[in-house]
């Protein structure tokens, strides 16, 4: 992901530009009234947003700006011509004075389509559900299933001001009066998480796609039931301004809805996070206190040498070994990166169980293994196929990207591809490909848990500065960094020796015979 295009705040109303003034001059000269939104953004050539922090919405991390919303409405501006602006102010409310007051084209609050607005905007669906969800600390001594247990309980139900969530506790404490509740005007949905987590907050409410996001950096924060229906999350247009640009957003979005770009955003943030659950979130947390730190520095120099993100190449070897350096397969991979005897000898390892030269290959291998995968296929699925393709094979993912182009989808998308792979174990599949049976569904689990790993990596890590891990519950207002460009490809491009096609075809995989190439 490059750089974003975002420079300081600009009120669309004062645009200032010889366009705008030659655009304005001519609708008078006709006899006209003032251009239209649409026009006017077009003249000035800017599209203007309002915004907060928020995982779910937009953030920053080392590469810029992202989110699902701005990543959304950075199309929406290339779809225009135009560039992209961005404001961000503290809360919603803010954001709502802003946009009444014409000086932002669209706002972007995380509130729903059945929000009350009173009238004031128009509303277009982001492409996302969401709703209110009750959760709990783990230890807990009554736990409950319902509102009605939790009521009887005499428990408070806590929750940030400004969401979806007000109407719906407003409506169920008519039903249920014992319910309590307390809204805290100076939390978001990560300080909510984290003193549920802490126990400082028995119970709360928060936000399905919010919970989806942090769970699991909050492994004892547990989710108990859901307190509404999902609901469409909306862009919000100021009904002061014609609909022309709504107009435009509504056709933009069913444009990328049918050429699949809004599932593929959908996918890129939310699709892999219903991986590690509670014993796994714990486990992995024990582990990177315990054993990471021991092959940090060799992380960091391989990555560094190979142009990876060394977080990715620890991602790699937790899912491969959980980072134990004698680990060994009853198929004969070994070590800490579980390299099979033909890769070792290929990338120049003698020693499989010597966790520094174990990096130093997987580093090395995986470098090969993305050099691979055709440069038309953009990051971050580009990774994300040199993931499966170190698990299983590069034939066999082959396989099904061609199985994918077959059946009209996308072979350049793992979106697409990833439900492709598990016919590889069926004969009536895999007997059409080059390259044979496959155990297809591992690389796509093996995918998306390398992903949570690197997402709770990247959490907990700057990528050239170490965080102490006693620091990360109170860092980066409980952000969270999703996949992005995470190779760089200036620093090694050509440093490795030239691939061996047939031995990188050999299959990663865990106990599956090698087909014949």
């Amino acid at each position: 992901m490059g750089n974003p295009r975002i420079s300081g705040y600009q009120s669309p109303r004062f645009p200032g530009t010889i366009t705008l003034i030659m655009l304005l001059c001519t609708a008078l000269l006709a006899g006209c009234s003032r251009p239209d939104t649409l026009a006017t953004v077009q003249a000035e050539g800017v599209l203007h947003v309002i915004t907060r922090n928020a995982p779910s919405i937009y953030y920053k991390d080392r590469e810029g700006s992202t989110g699902f919303d701005y990543e959304l409405a950075q199309r929406f501006a290339d779809h225009l011509g135009v560039e992209l602006r961005v404001r961000l102010v503290e809360g919603n409310s803010e954001i709502l004075d802003v946009l009444d007051q014409g000086y932002a084209h669209i706002g972007f609050t995380g509130l729903s389509m059945v929000h009350d607005w009173d009238g004031r905007f128009r509303t277009l669906a982001n492409g996302l559900n969401s709703g209110s969800v009750v959760i709990y600390h783990r230890g807990l001594e009554d736990r409950f299933d319902s509102l009605e247990t939790l009521a009887s309980q005499d428990i408070t139900l806590h929750t940030a001001a400004e969401t979806n969530h007000l109407p719906h506790l407003e409506e169920l404490q008519q039903q249920f009066p014992q319910l309590n509740y307390r809204v805290h005007d100076g939390l978001d949905a990560a300080g909510i998480l984290e003193r549920v987590e802490s126990g400082e907050l028995p119970a709360a409410v928060v936000d399905a796609n919010e919970l989806a996001l942090n769970h699991v950096f909050y492994p004892n924060v547990k989710r108990a039931f859901s307190m509404s229906d999902e609901e469409p999350v909306a862009w919000l247009f100021p009904i002061s301004n014609d609909g022309s640009l709504y107009q435009e957003a509504q056709g933009f979005f069913e444009q990328i809805e049918e050429d699949g770009t809004m599932a593929h955003l959908r996918e890129r943030f939310y699709g892999h996070l219903d991986q590690l659950g509670y014993v796994g979130a714990l486990t992995f947390e024990k582990h990177v206190r315990d054993r990471l730190p021991e092959y940090m520095d060799t992380f960091r120099d391989f990555g560094e040498e190979t142009g990876i993100d060394w977080r990715l190449l620890a991602a790699i070897g937790y899912q491969e070994s959980n980072w134990r350096r004698n680990a060994v397969s009853p198929t004969g991979v070994r070590g800490l990166m579980m390299l099979t005897r033909n890769t070792a000898d290929h990338v120049g390892i003698d020693n499989r169980l010597n966790p520094q030269q174990s990096i130093e290959g997987g580093a090395r291998y995986f470098r090969q293994v993305h050099r691979m995968i055709p440069d038309h296929v953009n990051e971050p699925d580009r990774t994300w196929f040199a993931l499966a393709s170190y698990n299983v094979g590069y034939g066999h993912l082959e396989d099904a990207r061609r199985l994918a182009e077959s059946a009209g989808r996308n072979p350049n998308r793992w979106l697409d591809v990833k439900e492709f792979l598990p016919l590889l174990s069926q004969k009536e599949w895999y007997s059409k490909t080059r390259h044979g049976y496959a155990r297809g569904h591992e690389p796509v689990l093996y995918v998306q848990n390398i992903r949570r790993y690197y997402d709770v990596l990247s959490r907990r890590f700057d990528l050239f500065t170490e965080v102490e891990p006693t620091a990360v519950a109170n860092s980066n207002n409980g952000e969270l960094k999703p996949p992005a460009e995470i190779l760089d490809y200036r620093t090694t491009r050509d440093t490795l020796p030239e691939e061996q096609e047939t031995s990188l075809l050999l299959p990663r995989e865990m106990g599956i015979t090698p087909p014949t190439l």
